[in-house]
């Protein structure tokens, strides 16, 4: 069990609200929120209750950003250290971490989570610190591994932001595991060896957002957004393997504001839907927090009632458990009533260790904003969630039956100092458990050797060739990084696709046979040698083959081009791709008005070498 934590951030005053005269309506103190309504600071004390005039919130932790120069102001960093190393220790642990962060529009989310270039938020700095103690793994024991996915909720539909270039997004289903919870179909994962690469995504994704001026705001978000990072750690100590999968959910959520006849239609269709979607996280939140709230009282009600009379006992129980006798029921989570609430499920009263920060403004002309946010926050803090680790099945397995050899060599000794009078039971009973002892013992051995190499294998495949393997949709989609050959294999019996590499140099191909021993081998008298030098990748027919480019014969060394097709001997066919090369002409596609009309055959024209 554990907690909501919450955190609230005092944004500083914009140019609006200084030039209305600037004043503050919020006050921070340690880890205490005060909001005073200056409209009631004329009234006399008896015409108004005093209670409305000064109001307290306690949170978890508490940030003044006004001033720069005050000697309280927290930095992006204060934030981070606070907030982001909990959520990396969290997910070190093994647990799933959510941090989202809610406000009014121009509160400030998007600059706490996201940043500027100058002083980057949360996201970029958990991105970092999640690839920070890969410097300190030694000896090979400890790996992770890391895939990320980015999502936007516009308009109550799900779009991908890493999709790449599309000019209209597709709206993607939402659908609910029985034991993973709720998840998106469809949605790609980008699996990532360094920080770079992760920024570069995020930034991708953040391009790709929807924005939109309102009256707050120049750039406010018109879509919530959440950023995934999928971590997956392996660690082999004392022989004893462990290996967790954490999911960290980090949220910008869009901010409310009011509607305006005078916005266009879809602004107000954009604001109607924003509203809705947190308008029922609101109903949430309360719904969570009173059903957490009412099981705390029933469960320290029957631990005072277990020091009394049974009856006692009774009586309370009946009182909170909801029976048929009228009792107060547990309320009823309206988690799909909204998109957003839905995919949140895990992260609000589930599996997942929660970090909400509320950001607010200073100002007393957004006092109604500020103490509803404040209200938010408050709820929160009472909603209760259930976290556990997420382990591996097999390691789970090599865990329980550690376990089983311990308790029987336990089991063992204490026989061995107990022995019975009969020599032969005695001998029969202590045979058996050492049979079930070294059974055991064989097992964890065999489990643990595959669970080693399965990772160490995969690992090192992934960093040699550069290979980066994501969902997308219903398949997989598989990128290198290095120019390669795709074997297109006539064989129907065949059901798996193979890459080869084409490293710097010369790579052979041809039969067992030859002279020199071939780096791809093939049947038949197929041969050729293919040398890649800074990138140009050049194919050189040898004699006695008939090498086909496209279906056209070449005898003379030819540079390759994306998308090539290579056919030796009549009965061997490879595809050549060349990332960097595509990536150009992807680019030169996109740029360029006829784009579109580009021919497969510009793609894959056959230059001859000058040399």
């Amino acid at each position: 069990m554990a907690n909501v934590k919450v955190a609230v951030r005092v944004r500083p005053l914009n140019a609006r609200e200084s030039a209305d005269g600037g004043k503050l309506a919020v006050q921070v103190d340690d880890k205490l929120v005060r909001i005073r309504n200056v409209k009631l600071d004329g009234r006399s004390e008896g015409a108004v209750d005093s209670r409305e005039k000064l109001l307290e919130f306690c949170f978890d932790y508490c940030y003044w950003s006004v001033e720069s120069a005050d000697p309280h102001y927290a930095s992006q960093e204060e934030v981070f250290q606070d907030l982001g190393v909990s959520v990396l220790a969290g997910a070190s642990e093994g647990y799933n971490v959510c941090l989202f962060a809610y406000g009014q529009t121009g509160s400030g989310k998007t600059y706490t989570m996201m940043g500027t270039p100058e002083s980057i938020g949360l996201t970029p700095r958990i991105c970092q610190g999640l690839f920070c103690p890969e410097d300190s793994f030694s000896d090979g024991q400890n790996s992770s591994r890391v895939e990320i996915s980015f999502l936007e909720i516009y308009n109550e539909r799900v779009r991908d932001l890493l999709r790449g270039e599309q000019k209209k997004r597709t709206s993607l289903r939402v659908r609910e595991h029985p034991e993973k919870g709720p998840y998106v179909e469809d949605l790609s994962q980008h699996m990532v060896t360094d920080c770079k690469q992760a920024i570069d995504l995020l930034e991708e994704g953040i391009a790709n957002r929807m924005t939109a001026a309102t009256h707050n705001h120049d750039t406010s978000s018109r879509s919530h957004a959440i950023f995934t990072i999928q971590y997956t750690q392996a660690i082999l100590e004392n022989n004893l393997p462990s290996e967790t999968v954490s999911k960290i959910n980090l949220v910008d959520l869009a901010g409310s504001e009011r509607a305006d006849p005078q916005y266009c239609r879809d602004r107000l269709t954009e604001g109607s839907n924003i509203n809705k979607s947190l308008v029922t996280l609101g109903i949430v939140i309360s719904a969570l927090a009173q059903n957490s709230q009412m099981s705390s009282s029933c469960q320290s009600i029957n631990s005072v009632a277990s020091e009394g009379d049974s009856s006692t006992l009774g009586s309370h129980s009946s009182s909170l458990s909801g029976g048929a006798g009228g009792g107060r029921r547990l309320c009823f989570i309206p988690y799909r009533d909204s998109v957003l609430t839905w995919l949140l499920k895990d992260s609000l009263g589930g599996n997942s260790k929660t970090i909400m920060i509320a950001t607010v403004s200073p100002s007393a002309n957004s006092y109604n904003e500020t103490l509803s946010t404040l209200r938010y926050a408050a709820h929160a803090r009472n909603i209760v969630n259930k976290p556990r680790v997420n382990e591996d099945p097999n390691v789970r397995l090599i865990r329980e039956l550690r376990e089983e050899i311990d308790r029987l060599k336990s089991m063992l000794l204490s026989f061995e100092l107990q022995r019975n009078p009969s020599p032969s039971l005695s001998d029969e009973r202590d045979g058996n458990l050492s049979e079930m002892v070294l059974q055991n013992e064989l097992k964890v051995e065999q489990l643990t050797k595959d669970w080693s190499e399965s990772w160490r294998d995969k690992k090192e495949l992934l960093e040699r060739y550069s290979v980066d393997i994501n969902r997308d949709r219903a398949g997989f989609l598989i990128n290198s990084l290095q120019p390669h050959l795709v074997s297109l294999d006539r064989d129907v019996l065949s059901t798996g696709i193979v890459f080869y590499h084409l490293r710097e140099g010369i790579t052979r191909i041809g039969p067992h046979e030859q002279c020199e021993e071939p780096h791809i081998v093939v049947q038949g008298s197929s041969r050729c040698e293919i040398e890649n030098h800074g990138g140009v990748v050049t194919l050189r027919p040898l004699p006695g083959c008939v090498c086909l480019l496209n279906d056209r014969e070449v005898t003379e060394p030819c540079r390759l081009a994306q998308g090539t097709v290579i056919t030796l001997g009549g009965a061997h066919k490879f595809r050549f791709n060349h990332p960097a090369e595509a990536a150009v002409l992807r680019e030169r596609r996109r740029v360029s008005e006829g784009g579109s009309t580009c021919s497969y055959v510009d793609f894959c024209s056959v230059t001859p070498d000058d040399e």
